[in-house]
Formats: structure tokens, sequence, C-alpha cells
């Protein structure tokens, strides 16, 4: 298991490109068909829907909300001339306020001025997506409005200006045909209104991102040659500038410390409330908050190669992506677009034929309730609103979901595997255990082996270093230092030789250690590494060394198996290591020694029985099980190969983020599927109603005017109890 850089671990594997800003093009693609993705504004070739900028990683940004502009202008125009035009229909002129002339109705008149506009200017979109949708053959719910719309208006038109060609029975006292102006100006406001409402919450899904737009600062202090602060602009910065970091400021770009001491609030990437200490090479992240402390940094991964860039990117892309579920829609949306219009054709024949005088008035009004509350607007938003919401849900909590397939399939895992080191473990050796066996106190063990140890770069040396325990100041000096390759170090320190390290070097100086052999087959048979320290070719003590298994990892066990699904660990580790480790967490099964094709292979095998398997791991020698299992998971800690190689990315590294995704996805397919049936159960419930089954019975006929309403709120009902997923508690 390979195990990257701290100031690595999040980072692309890309080199920085020069020219690579923060700031991108923006992505538009369409709320309804998500696999539409281009570079430019324009109109979805399925359904002529108005593509939307999807968020890139552009911080500080203004959202471009032309489509919801356009649509508040064309609702508010429409109300407007709408109002009057309905009073008009419910109440006509008063007596004498203008007469009508010859066969013409001034208040059919006064109608048809305020709803044509209403009608080819506010509904001007819905026509121009249902003709695109017409040429393309992929009918969807504007096919239904234009029609509906359309029909209403040319029938009323015609009444209005050739009442002769109607029978006689459809004239009254007046001699006036009965118009719909007044139905078809209302639909179009009632539908513009739905889709403000739709665009607003669409809006509101992306919530989540834009508050981590917001997060990164637009300039910073840049150092130049002779050290003088130069305020910066962020796009500017290149790898290798220094900069400064003053108390209360936002790190600008990822780097690390090459100077000063300061705690940094990193909660809008690990979700810890703890500010955590930064010194000399440590690593810092864009958009992260410096504390009280001054920073010196060097800037290493800038615009796109940023953690915060990535975060955004992934993201955004994600919301675009397409899960399986949302072809349910599409396949039903493509059988019951023609189906209602043959059903629309059939309540207006019939009314036609069978219905009472006017019958032909019946008949328009029973087909254009049928194309109106049949509009499939619901049907089409019930996935992929849910599916935005989840994916920011999930980013606020350090779970970056690639695409949406991942979300919905991670529902279905019934079998985990795991890697050891860097998922299970830290993935670093932690110094646990002092013990002295000869005079010398623990204390005095640990900070002589610290002396050694502070002359090499080994990972072992390192964690004894770093143990908290460890003074810097009471190091004493190591003259006439060696390294012996696999074995350990040795030293003179104040005139004696000392010598730290494993069973090889002792016996190799003939160094007794056969009193410690019990307590050593202990320790290995944990999985933990022995250090031995002797003086003088004389045994002092020795150190207990072990990749510690992560807080948190027991208790996300415990609740992953409580979920259902077989937990696997696969490990290139020894099996005596590996072992230890799955009988302290009581895994399902334990695989040892196995090398990075056969991690895959046994995916793959795990797969062929009928397991859906997710796969998580860290490293390089991970990544073709990552690819190869149906959702694979990287630990934030981890390697770029991993990372890209993976479907989802735990931030924070720590398996209790697989639990959180695992609700998640629960939830939101949950959520999606409450979508699906009330969007259809409600528009195959009305239609029937609207083409006046209940009319022999009850007299009951469904005016076009609430079968619009009607059908924006069902739209407006979907959006709503996906909106619900923002609330949930992961």
């Amino acid at each position: 298991m390979t195990s990257q850089n701290a100031s690595e671990s999040y980072l692309s594997p890309n080199p920085p490109e020069a020219s690579a800003p923060l700031h991108d093009e923006p992505l538009y693609t369409c709320p309804m068909h998500p696999q539409i993705r281009q570079n430019h504004p324009g109109a979805c070739p399925i359904c002529g829907m108005a593509l939307e900028a999807v968020p890139a990683f552009t911080p500080g940004a203004v959202e471009n909300n032309t489509e919801l502009h356009q649509m508040q202008r064309r609702f508010w125009g429409s109300a407007i001339l709408t109002l009057p035009t309905f009073i008009l229909a419910m109440l006509g002129l008063p007596a004498g306020m203008l007469p009508d002339v010859g066969w013409l109705s001034a208040s059919q008149m006064l109608q048809c001025l305020l709803a044509t506009p209403v009608v080819w200017w506010g509904g001007r979109p819905f026509f121009t997506r249902a003709w695109q949708s017409l040429t393309s053959l992929n009918l969807n719910m504007f096919t239904l409005i234009a029609m509906g719309t359309g029909s209403a208006w040319f029938y009323s038109v015609i009444a209005l200006f050739m009442p002769a060609l109607f029978p006689a029975s459809m004239h009254n006292q007046q001699g006036h045909v009965e118009v719909y102006f007044e139905a078809a100006a209302m639909i179009t406001t009632l539908v513009l209104l739905g889709q403000v409402l739709e665009i607003k919450a669409r809006i509101r899904t992306h919530g989540a991102i834009k508050l981590l737009l917001g997060m990164a600062p637009k300039t910073t202090w840049k150092l130049d040659p002779q050290g003088h602060e130069v305020a910066t602009p962020i796009d500017a910065i290149m790898p290798g500038d220094r900069l400064k970091i003053k108390p209360g400021e936002k790190i600008p770009v990822d780097g690390i410390v090459v100077e000063g001491r300061s705690h940094v609030d990193e909660s809008m990437i690990n979700g810890e409330p703890v500010p955590l200490l930064k010194q000399k090479e440590s690593p810092l992240f864009t958009a992260t908050l410096n504390g009280s402390g001054v920073l010196i940094m060097q800037a290493q991964k800038v615009g796109k190669q940023t953690l915060f860039a990535q975060i955004i990117d992934m993201v955004s892309k994600a919301q675009s992506s397409k899960a399986p579920i949302q072809k349910v829609a599409d396949k039903l949306s493509a059988v019951f677009v023609p189906v209602v219009l043959l059903i629309a054709l059939i309540a207006f024949i019939g009314w036609w034929q069978f219905g009472p005088a006017p019958s032909l008035s019946y008949a328009l009004v029973a087909s254009v309730s049928v194309l109106i509350i049949a509009c499939p607007c619901a049907l089409g938003l019930a996935t992929p609103v849910s599916i935005t919401v989840a994916l920011g849900k999930g980013a606020t909590h350090g779970i970056l979901i690639k695409d949406a397939e991942a979300l919905e399939t991670l529902e279905k895992v019934n079998l985990l595997i795991v890697d050891k080191t860097g998922t299970l473990t830290e993935g670093r050796p932690s110094l646990i255990q002092t013990i002295p066996v000869k005079n010398l106190s623990a204390s005095e063990i640990q900070h002589m082996a610290a002396a050694l140890a502070n002359n090499s770069d080994h990972p072992f040396s390192k964690a004894i270093t770093a143990h908290p325990q460890t003074d810097p100041a009471q190091l004493k000096t190591v003259d006439d230092f060696e390294s012996v390759t696999g074995k350990g170090l040795i030293g003179i320190i104040e005139g004696k030789t000392v010598a730290l390290g494993n069973l090889a070097l002792m016996e190799q100086y003939g160094i007794q250690t056969t009193p410690l052999k019990q307590q050593m087959q202990e320790y290995t048979q944990k999985g933990h590494t022995v250090l031995f320290l002797a003086i003088e070719k004389v045994m002092y003590g020795y150190l207990v060394l072990a990749d510690r298994i992560k807080t948190d990892t027991p208790q996300a066990i415990r609740k992953i198996q409580q979920a259902g699904l077989k937990i696997v660990m696969l490990t290139g580790d020894s099996e005596t290591s590996a072992n230890a480790i799955a009988q302290q967490l009581k895994l399902d099964q334990v695989e040892a020694n196995v090398l990075p094709d056969e991690k895959a292979k046994w995916v793959s095998h795990f797969q062929q029985q009928g397991y859906i398997v997710a796969m998580a791991g860290d490293g390089i020698n991970d990544a073709p099980a990552l690819a190869q299992a149906d959702v694979g998971i990287a630990m934030g800690n981890g390697t770029d190969i991993a990372k890209e190689s993976a479907d989802i990315t735990l931030v924070k590294g720590h398996l209790n983020g697989i639990v959180t995704a695992i609700e998640l996805s629960r939830n939101t397919m949950k959520n999606i599927r409450q979508n699906l049936f009330f969007a259809f159960a409600y528009n195959s419930a009305g239609i029937p109603v609207a083409a006046g089954a209940l009319y022999p019975f009850a007299g009951l006929l469904l005016s076009p005017m609430i079968a619009a309403a009607a059908m924006s709120f069902s739209s407006v009902s979907v959006i709503a109890n996906a909106l619900r997923l923002a609330k949930m508690k992961l």
C-alpha cells in the first residue's frame, strides 16, 4: 500500500497548468435531459427547453439566471393581460359600455385582443419547444401544452369571426359562439407560473454548490522577491509563489506552510469543527480559514488543480449525470405523451359525436383539458431534482459523488470490500508503547530512540519523533550516525554506541533478545512492529509501533454490517497482520498477500457470485479493484489514481462516510420513487376526469383552467418532495 505526502493527498495527478484559471467557462445542460451538455447557451435538441448553466469551479461568480428573468417577464406580462380577460369571460362588459359590432361581440373582441399576446408572446417558448419535439419525434410536455392552448385559441378565433360555421345549437341568445380565450390565456399564464417556480426550485438545488463557490477569496497577498506584500488576484497566482496569509483570511490556493504557525479551520473539506495546527511543511487547502497566526505559504496547486476546484467540478458534473432510474421516467414520457394524444383525440371525437349540445364545445373542453392535465412536467423532474439535491447534500458532508449512477447503485450494494492500510487504519505507523527492560525509564528510552530517528526519514523514525511525548529539546546529539538498510539505526550518543532496530540488527551485533521472545510474538501476532534499543550491546528496552485502526472504524464497521452488507478485507499485508485487524473488527472475510491485479479478480469473483460490490481503498494498488467494482469508493487521504478510479471520494477518509453515503443513496432512491409514483399516478388519475369520465355520473367536466392549475401544482409538489432531501439528517 502506498500513501502520499499529506500535502499531495487531495490533489490532482496532473501537473499545474499555468493557464488554468480558477474561473472556467460554464457548462450548459438541460434540466429535463441532463445528458445534453455543451459549453454555450441554447435549446435542448430533445425537448427544446432552454439550457441552463451548471456551476463550474467559478468562486464568487454570479449565477446567470437569464431563463428565470425571461420567464418572469413573460409571466407577469401575461398575468396582467389574463386577469381582465378572465373577468370579461366570467362577467362580460357592463351594459351599454361597448356595443357589439354586427355579429361580433365586443366582450369577445376584447378577450381576443388581450389573450392573443398572452398565447403567442407569453407562450412562445412552449410553441418553439413543441415544434422541436415534433420535428425530432421526441414528444414531451410542451407538445401537450402547445396543442392545448393553440387549439383553444384557434377554436375561439374561428368562433368569434366565423360563427356561421358552427351549428345553431352552439350559438347563445345573442347569436355568439362560446369562446375560450380566457382558458388559453389562463393556461399559458399558469404554465408560465409553474415554469418560474420550477426554475427557482432548480436554482435552490444548487445551494450547496453556491455556498462552496462563495468560500474562495478573490485576492491574496503575494510576496515579491524583496518580501513586500502585493495584493494580487487569485487568477494571477502561480505554483511556487510565496503568499502571506493574515489572521482571519482564507487560504487562496493549495500549498504548504514555509513560515509561521497558526490554527486553520478546515471544516469545509473535512467537516471537523476543531481547527488544525499548521506549521512548517503542513498542507494548506483553498478556501479554508486561517486563525490568529500569520502564515507564509508556497503555492503548489492553483486553479483547476486545487481540492476546492475539484470539489466544485465533481459536484457540478455529477449534477448533470443521469441515473439509470432517470431512463424509466424518459421511457414513461415517451409512451405517455402519444397515449395522451390518442386519449385527447378519442375524447374529442366521443364528445363531438355522442355528447350533449353543444357537443363540439364540450369536445374541445374535454380534449384541451386532457392535453393540459397530462403534461408530464412532474414526471420529467422527478429524478433530476432529487439527484441534484442529494449530490449537494453529500458534498457538504465530504462525500463527492462523480455520477448519479453511482448514487443509485450504492443503494443495492450488499458486499463491501475494504483495503487495510489507509482505509481501516491510519495508513502510517505510530508509536503506541515504549517498554524499558533495564535501568532507563520509558521516557529516556523514547528520547534516546528519537535522537537516532531524528536523522532518518524512515516512516518508523518519523513515528518516533512525531510522538506527542517526544520533546525536541531533550534530544541529544548523535555522532557517527549510520542507517543499516532493512535493519535499523546506529550512532554514538554521549560517547556510547546506541543501536535501534529490528531483531536482525540485534543479531548482527550479538545483542541478546531471547528473554523478550514471548512478548515479541504477542505483538507480532497483533500485526505490530517491535524495535529494540541497545546501548553498548546491552538491551535496555523496546518500542512498539503499529498502523493504528482509525478511531471511527469499529463503529463504522458495525453500522455497515447492520445495514446488511458483508465486509471483506483484501490486503497485500501478511496474514498475521491482516488476521489481527480482522479479528479486532469482526470482519466477515479476510484475504491477505493479495496483489493489485488479484484484488480486481476478487471483486470480479464476488460479482460472479451475485453480489453487488462496493470497493473502498486508498492506494495505487487499489485502483484496478476500484474500477472493477460496481461502486468504487476512494478515501480522501489516498492517492490521486485511486480517486480517479473511484466513483465516490470520501474527503474525510473515514469509513463513517460509507455509512453516510449508503444512507444518502437509500433516502434519495426512496424519494425518487415517491416522485415517480405521485407524478405518474396523479396524471393517470386526472386524465379520465379531464376526458369527462365523471360527467355521466356527477355532471362533472373539468375546466381547462383547473387542469392547468392542477398540472402546475403536480410539478411543484414533486419538487417540494425532492427538496426534503436537503433537510435529511446524515
